[in-house]
């Protein structure tokens, strides 16, 4: 995605709060945040001095300092003997950080954050699947199961079966013993979850076609075939995505 710079009014407005944050700290580097994403304030440009900063959100410059050091956190800014405070290029950016992820999602009218999203959690989970299905207890498979055929009873709900949905995965991924890599997804789901272009479609046609892929999954990991899994799960997680992204007038049935 690239940033289209601002007019230096823009840069100077002043956030539009119904009320004054009680943490004003917090406040102001959610506002930078948003504003560095927009191209507001574009990467390669200093962000305005702290009287203008302070001015500009009617705080003291502890607050704006507390909140440039956490812009530097984030990978957002970084601060230069003799130029100030300067914004970063995109990719010095920490994608994994709640604030930096929704707004640059929210920014990206071409969907490719989202697709890298996908792509990242489609690798993990499949390489979960693999090693699922080789350490799968009995009990692991019966909840697999049992999920499976929960969902199968709420495709006209789709709200009750998107929570059967992400608890399968989530049983997926325990029973694999990789907590970094469960950890990742959980935090990159966790951050899209209410996103209307991460969820997309979800009417019963998808939740059916979906649940068989999932079938898939659960039968490869019973029948103890790490390979077979690992390709049930990327095969799944790219073909809901395919379905979830596309527009209201184009065709919602998955492969199978």
């Amino acid at each position: 995605m690239t940033a289209v710079p601002q007019s230096s009014a823009e840069a100077s407005e002043a956030p539009a709060w119904s009320r004054r944050p009680a943490n004003l700290a917090a406040a102001v580097t959610a506002e930078l945040v948003q504003r560095i994403v927009r191209g507001v304030h574009p990467s390669g440009s200093p962000l305005p001095p702290e009287p203008v900063l302070c001015a500009t959100f009617s705080v003291s410059r502890t607050v704006v300092r507390e909140a440039v050091k956490i812009l530097q956190e984030k990978g957002l800014v970084q601060v230069r003997q003799g130029a100030g405070t300067m914004v970063t290029p995109p990719a010095m950016w920490n994608m994994l950080d709640e604030l930096v992820l929704g707004a640059t999602i929210a920014e990206d009218e071409s969907l490719a954050v989202l697709d890298h999203l996908v792509a990242t959690r489609r690798v993990l989970e499949a390489d979960m699947a693999n090693v699922a299905a080789r350490l799968a207890n009995a009990e692991v498979i019966d909840r697999l199961r049992g999920l499976v055929e929960r969902m199968d009873e709420l495709v006209d709900d789709p709200a009750a079966y998107h929570e059967e949905d992400r608890a399968f995965h989530d049983t997926v991924m325990q029973a694999s013993g990789n907590r970094i890599g469960r950890a990742v997804v959980r935090s990159l789901e966790r951050q899209v979850i209410d996103s209307a272009r991460y969820v997309g479609r979800t009417g019963r046609a998808f939740c059916v076609a979906s649940n068989h892929g999932h079938r898939r999954i659960y039968e490869r990991i019973a029948a103890q075939d790490p390979k077979g899994a690992a390709e049930a799960m990327f095969t799944h997680i790219t073909e809901a995505w395919v379905v979830r992204r596309s527009g209201p007038g184009e065709p919602t049935r998955l492969r199978r």
